[in-house]
């Protein structure tokens, strides 16, 4: 049992959403990893003005994902490519093979990872860790276009 010593909570704080705004993110992959998107993201909050919110992440894809990850030892996204490679490769004796042995593999890899994402915008800047970072995962071989929505709901400055 958790004591209530070791919890905490600043009060809670409220804004009338006066704001949606919309952008189309298009990212051009070099092929299977991951792309860091943070910065790019950052600059949309940025140039809507966005004081407190949310902001929602959608890929319009099913061979490719987003997530929320570390950013300071590149080595945790090989780490992370290789666990999703092992737990979707190529050679399983998939079915769908009609866009190549990769196709397969990559739909089962965006459906253990996310097409989706929320994240808090508070104070103008993303409530992202000290460590993370918003990353596009291209699950395919070779490189592709992809196509992300961003929508903040909340206040602005």
């Amino acid at each position: 049992m958790t004591s209530a010593k070791s919890i905490s909570r600043s009060a809670p704080s409220s804004v009338q959403a006066t704001t949606i705004a919309s952008s189309l993110l298009t990212v051009q992959t070099p092929g299977r990893g991951f792309t860091d998107l943070t910065a790019e993201i950052a600059k949309f909050v940025d140039e809507v003005h966005a004081d407190d919110g949310a902001l929602t992440l959608f890929i319009r894809h099913t061979s490719a994902s987003l997530t929320i990850q570390e950013n300071a030892d590149p080595s945790v996204l090989v780490d992370l490519t290789t666990a999703l490679s092992r737990l979707a490769p190529e050679n399983a004796g998939w079915t769908h093979d009609t866009e190549g042995p990769d196709d397969m593999p990559a739909h089962v890899k965006t459906m253990l990872t996310q097409t989706s994402l929320q994240v808090p915008v508070l104070n103008g800047k993303l409530a992202l860790g000290t460590w993370q970072a918003i990353y596009l995962i291209e699950h395919r071989n070779r490189p592709h276009r992809r196509e992300v929505v961003l929508q903040f709901v909340g206040s602005h400055q």
